[in-house]
């Protein structure tokens, strides 16, 4: 379990390195970022978002980077590198004096970002239990608010301040993160199913024993490596390459890539579609603008908002497993469709001119924005991150999740893109988009998804492999949120059947202990009389 932690500590690290870029939304409205930049005007307003929104491309481009990368150098050696260019496109934010620099330097910056979002979620995930997978990655999700939240406290507090400190100091706290990575991911092990992939079977069993605390002669040690590596085979002998992908072509092997890189990547696109960066990089913006508040106000509020949404969103940690990813999605989609609607309204009246109490209404539209962030920090902001990391195969994980990386920084930059404009055209007509995509958001994952929760990652390459239906929720297999029987006598089976080649001086104590685990884990109890 130590090692488990350790890896999700790092990533948190990063999580909150990168996360500090949403800095960007307090920095927007400093009044010497935009002078020095010449971004002053409604007639840089399209400049502006392109310049704020430009870093997601970066960050694009960085995750399709690590659909070769992430394999090739594996997991750890990806970080380095991401952190790294980080690094250097920090450094050209921060020294900038023109647009030209700015863009480079984001453009940069997102590239490294991009490798670490596509590469940190799926070590944590290939390192981690199936009943610590769920809360280890929003534990990180969690680290990335406490940035976002460290951000908007930053911007208020230099807010006080005159001149270029006001918004190049906090973007040198970007370092503080970048230095920890630098000293912390090379002591951390490497993912175990990487490593089996690539014919380190030795090495590979040692860090599963070490995870365990345990030795690698358990029989629980060499029923995980034998699956891994038959996944691996499987995988290696039906795999298809990108080409033939986009072909149509399936394969002999029935391994639903198509169909599991979709799912996955969309749970990154809805989490864009349902607003977040309307708020998390312009909510300063949508306060003045379309709420009518003060400049001082509406950061102050920014910044108390982060703090709830901090708070709230460690309702995550305990219930990923409990709720499900599915109900986690659908409940909190529900919720922030409600609040988009209100918002929608309430923002409407505020716009109107005949209307008596515009005050009173806008008043009431800033409760809506902390509700939402509370229904998202519960169910939106950790599962997409943690299901492309679950859904899809061994061989195809890297890919997969870098694909869902690639479709979040894309539609992040489509969101953050339109927003400036959209509010300045649309007015209130603008919220009624966020509102409709939450909502189609609730049947999308009631019929589709699979849950993964409780789940090894080799037993969803097996409901994929024996055809699970499309339609998932007439499956009640699928969609349940304990793991299904069938899954654990499987693994209990493999466990007797690998303890059955103990030699004379090993210890069948550890075949019963790991039994017991087994039946600990699945809510049942084992008989410690039975034969091993």
């Amino acid at each position: 379990m130590t090692k488990e932690f350790s890896v999700g500590r790092q990533a948190s690290s990063y999580s909150i390195s990168a996360e500090l870029d949403i800095l960007a939304g307090g920095v927007v409205i400093t009044q010497d970022y935009l002078d020095t930049l010449e971004l002053n005007g409604e007639a840089k307003t399209s400049l502006l978002g392109t310049v704020t929104a430009i870093y997601d491309i970066g960050c694009f481009f960085g995750a399709i980077m690590a659909f070769s990368l992430g394999e090739m150098l594996g997991r750890k050696k990806t970080v380095m590198l991401g952190t790294t260019v980080m690094a250097v496109g920090a450094i050209l934010q921060i020294t900038a004096y023109g647009v030209p620099q700015m863009i480079v330097g984001r453009i940069v910056g997102g590239i490294g970002n991009g490798l670490n979002t596509a590469t940190a979620p799926v070590w944590q995930a290939e390192t981690s239990k199936a009943t610590w997978r769920g809360k280890l990655v929003v534990i990180e999700m969690i680290c990335n608010i406490a940035g976002f939240s460290l951000s908007n406290w930053v911007t208020y507090g230099f807010s006080f301040l005159n001149g270029p400190v006001t918004w190049r100091m906090p973007l040198t706290l970007q370092f503080i993160f970048i230095v920890i990575l630098w000293a912390t991911v090379p002591w951390l092990p490497e993912s175990p199913r990487w490593l089996i992939a690539h014919g380190q079977v030795e090495r590979a069993e040692q860090i599963i024993a070490d995870l365990e605390a345990t030795s690698v002669d358990d029989p629980w040690v060499v029923t995980e490596s034998k699956e891994i590596q038959w996944a691996a085979q499987y995988e290696r002998e039906n795999t298809m390459k990108w080409m033939d992908l986009l072909k149509g072509k399936t394969g002999a092997g029935n391994t639903a890539t198509i169909r599991r890189l979709i799912l996955g990547a969309g749970t990154q696109a809805m989490q864009q579609l349902a607003g977040i960066n309307v708020t998390s990089y312009y909510l300063p913006t949508v306060l003045t603008q379309s709420v009518g508040l003060e400049d001082s106000l509406a950061r102050l509020l920014a910044a108390c908002n982060s703090v709830s949404y901090l708070l709230f969103s460690l309702i995550g940690i305990p219930n990923v497993e409990r709720w499900g990813r599915r109900k986690m999605m659908m409940y909190a989609a529900a919720g922030q469709s409600f609040c988009y609607l209100m918002i929608t309204v309430l923002i409407r009246f505020n716009e109107k001119p005949d209307y008596p109490n515009p005050e009173k209404v806008a008043s009431a539209s800033i409760a809506f924005f902390f509700l939402y962030y509370i229904f998202f920090g519960i169910g939106w902001q950790g599962v997409p991150w943690l299901y492309p990391t679950e859904i899809n195969s061994l061989s195809m994980r890297t890919k997969g999740a870098a694909l869902g990386t690639a479709t979040n920084w894309i539609f992040n930059f489509m969101v953050v893109e339109i927003t400036p404009i959209g509010i300045q055209n649309l007015g209130w007509k603008f919220y009624i988009i966020w509102t409709v995509f939450n909502a189609s958001f609730v049947p999308t994952v009631y019929l589709f998804y699979p849950e993964t929760a409780d789940r090894k990652l080799e037993d969803i390459d097996r409901f994929f492999r024996e055809g699970g239906p499309v339609l998932v929720f007439r499956d009640k297999d699928a969609i349940a949120t304990k793991r299904p029987l069938a899954y654990v006598e499987h693994e209990e089976a493999e466990v007797r059947r690998n303890s059955s080649v103990l030699g004379a001086g090993d210890n069948p104590e550890a075949v019963k202990r790991r039994m017991a685990s087994i039946a600990r884990a699945n809510g049942g109890e084992w008989a410690h009389d039975e034969k091993v």
